[in-house]
């Protein structure tokens, strides 16, 4: 017997399917499905604003006129801290919405933490949730994870350079 909307006792604010629709419209989580340019432009942002922080710390230890080549490796490395940061965030609002859609309970609370429920996923709304699961949201953690990748293969690529220098 499928369970209509109207009989879900789950609040709106706490179905995995509506955490879904406003992470995906959320200025910030909505950055994770852009096209690529989209998604980039954004990475490199952070990076060249991180520069006024690290830029200065850098600075501070190497002399840019005397050892300008680890100045700029430790200030690129120093700069990759915030994007990194910021991609971390951006994985755990997906992983966390990800698995409350691939779950067949959903833990909720009424009014507040004292009176914790679980709502067992009727079979049509447990498919729909996990093919967004599949199909929007695990695209976007994988895309995420590559980012990761390559952010850290850069860093060890400059870490390297800076005891070569």
């Amino acid at each position: 017997m499928p369970v209509t909307p109207s009989r879900c006792p789950v609040p709106p604010d706490q179905l995995p399917i509506n955490e879904y629709q406003d992470m995906n419209q959320s200025w910030f989580y909505s950055w994770g499905g852009r096209s690529l340019s989209g998604y980039i432009k954004p990475l490199v942002v952070l990076w060249c604003l991180s520069w006024i922080v690290t830029g200065p710390v850098a600075a501070a230890s190497f002399s840019p006129g005397k050892a300008l080549t680890p100045f700029l490796l430790w200030g690129a490395a120093g700069s990759l801290v915030l994007p990194i940061l910021t991609l971390a965030q951006l994985y755990t609002g997906w992983f966390h919405v990800g698995q409350r859609l691939r779950r067949e309970a959903v833990p909720y609370e009424e009014s507040g933490w004292y009176d914790g429920q679980i709502w067992v996923k009727p079979e049509e709304v447990l498919n729909r949730d996990r093919l967004l699961m599949d199909y929007q949201v695990r695209p976007i953690l994988r895309r995420v994870q590559k980012t990761f990748g390559i952010l850290f293969g850069v860093l060890a690529l400059l870490m390297l350079g800076t005891q070569l220098v």
